[in-house]
């Protein structure tokens, strides 16, 4: 069973404003409202692949109402704790003309001991040696950036799989804790281990130090132009599919779900691969935070290339 866990759920409210004018009255001509959130996300897309999960979070106000309310309705299951406040709400705007993408996010509700507690207990009680337990995003600006160790480990402990995904201190001190998985960004990457990173070999070289933190698979996104993925027996480095680009959010989170459900199903190395760059692919073809139609996933599949570096995989 798979487990999302988003302590910082969002609506994400994406508007469309040709050639946004700064200090000026602007009119949007288009707009989506989406239930969001990293984990929120990947709940979502495993769900369009035909898989199940359960969406945990920290809920607060009507926002909050309207994500639960979304989810129910798209038949997901979910397991939120209420807290007081208000779910953050999150504006991007989207300027096609000038091909820009504007981010004005909320910080979001201020989490009690007791409720982030009563959170963390939630989500070690639901999990158990046959669960792969998904940590992803930002969390509320007074949670220490420890929590994602502190979880990983308890997931652990209990025989879980976790899989990471989180920037900054978050994924810094979340590695401390070994997860099974991690899906560092190049630029994350960078910061991991403060070096630049000028091309694919520096990716292998920094990507396969993450191992040495007890991760057992490392997939590092560089973007359009592919990913790379790592693990102590094999590595492949995977083309970017040349798709037509409406919104990169989301991507990411498409690629851990495909992952996840791949790992939960058992999938080969090579068709874990070609599902999570499809489905990655097939989300930017989207606008807002849409994951991409399942239909365009299957197509993407076999046009999913990758060359491996180490290890054999039968084609």
């Amino acid at each position: 069973m798979i487990t999302t866990i988003t302590f910082n759920p969002a609506i994400d409210k994406t508007m469309i404003i040709d050639n946004l004018r700064i200090g000026r009255v602007n009119r949007e001509s288009g707009l989506r409202i989406d239930a969001a959130g990293k984990g929120i996300n990947v709940s979502k897309v495993i769900k369009k692949l035909g898989g199940k999960s359960t969406a945990m979070g920290l809920l607060a106000g009507s926002p909050g109402k309207f994500i639960k309310d979304d989810l129910d309705r798209i038949g997901i299951e979910n397991d939120f704790l209420i807290i007081e406040g208000q779910t953050r709400t999150n504006v991007k705007v989207v300027d096609g003309v000038n091909n820009l993408v504007t981010d004005i996010n909320e910080n979001g509700p201020f989490v009690s001991k007791d409720d982030l507690k009563a959170f963390e207990g939630k989500v070690i009680e639901n999990l158990s040696q046959d669960s792969i337990a998904i940590f992803s995003g930002s969390v509320p600006r007074n949670v220490d950036k420890e929590v994602y160790k502190r979880l990983i480990r308890k997931a652990k402990a209990k025989g879980a799989k976790a899989i990471l995904d989180a920037d900054e201190e978050l994924l810094i001190e979340g590695l401390k804790s070994g997860p099974h998985l991690v899906k560092p960004n190049i630029h994350e990457l960078e910061k991991i281990f403060s070096k630049s990173i000028e091309s694919i070999e520096d990716i292998v070289k920094y990507g396969e130090k993450l191992l040495e933190y007890g991760v057992e698979h490392v997939i590092v996104s560089c973007g359009g132009d592919g990913a790379v993925f790592i693990n102590k027996d094999k590595i492949a480095i995977v083309e970017g599919l040349k798709v037509e680009v409406k919104s990169t959010v989301g991507a990411g989170d498409s690629m851990v779900a495909a992952t996840a459900l791949a790992i939960d199903e058992g999938y080969s190395f090579k068709d874990t691969i070609k599902l999570a760059v499809a489905a990655s692919a097939a989300s930017v073809m989207k606008e807002g935070t849409q994951s991409g139609s399942i239909d365009d996933i299957k197509k993407l599949i076999d046009k999913v290339e990758f060359k491996i570096l180490k290890g054999e995989v039968k084609i």
